[in-house]
């Protein structure tokens, strides 16, 4: 993957994960402003490289469905739950963009709550990428039984992302086993999909992976919350893991 020349991305519309737990900050759960704002600087700083960007939010730092489902909640209505929680999420990072970076933010909203997000219309969501607002898709993919993970990979897809970011927490790309607990845990810095599927390394959920796989959309997965990488990656440095078919991005 070439540097960009001009500080502009490689990529002009890329879809971004952010999962639940990074708006947690160092509380463990529930949203906290400090890390809405450290998010929102992010999505700015890619913004700011001409990128048409999309954005995937998490629940799990409100509810978690197959958690809720272990308490003895009945699951499809623990993951309509946890679909509530991303929406709470995306209005708490839309008020941040708008408010201190002054982007125009639309939410959509895979599930009917539109007095506060639109509903999800790829179309409509397409107009609006190309008319330089950051979309925040919220609800999931509408489903239970589905995760965001999974959300993301389809919404890369409709919109037609040329690259899917997944942001880890204190995780710097995909490891042959948790470097958390095992520090001389193998970085793979390029893996197919089918390898990370074989492998099960927990990139993101099979269901996830697999649409990756058959629409061909690379996945980079990469600490966040290390300053400056995003910008980086997006530059087209080499950091982080890459998912993809071909060891290099055209």
């Amino acid at each position: 993957m070439a540097n960009s020349p001009n500080g502009k991305a490689v990529h002009s519309r890329t879809l971004l994960k952010l999962s639940g737990e990074s708006f947690t900050g160092g509380r463990g759960f529930g949203t906290d402003p400090g890390a809405v704002k450290y998010l929102a600087q992010q999505i700015k700083n890619v913004w700011d490289m001409g990128v048409e960007l999309g954005v995937v939010v998490g629940g799990g730092n409100i509810l978690r469905g197959w958690q809720a489902e272990a308490a003895g909640m009945d699951r499809a209505t623990a993951d309509y739950a946890g679909m509530l929680g991303t929406i709470i999420n995306a209005l708490a990072l839309q008020d941040e963009l708008e408010r201190r970076h002054g982007l125009e933010v639309r939410t959509q909203s895979a599930i009917n709550v539109q007095q506060i997000a639109e509903p999800y219309i790829r179309r409509k969501a397409i107009r609006h990428l190309e008319k330089k607002r950051v979309v925040i898709f919220a609800g999931g993919t509408g489903n239970p039984f589905m995760t965001t993970d999974t959300a993301a990979a389809l919404r890369a897809i409709e919109i037609d992302a040329k690259v899917l970011l997944m942001a880890k927490n204190k995780i710097d790309g995909v490891y042959a086993s948790d470097p958390n607990i095992n520090p001389d845990a193998k970085k793979f810095d390029f893996i197919t999909h089918r390898e990370a599927l074989e492998k099960q390394l927990g990139v993101m959920d099979s269901t996830a992976l697999s649409l990756c796989m058959d629409n061909n959309l690379p996945i980079i997965v990469f600490d966040l919350f290390t300053s400056g990488t995003i910008e980086k990656i997006m530059a087209g440095e080499q950091l982080g893991s890459l998912v993809s078919s071909s060891p290099v991005l055209n």
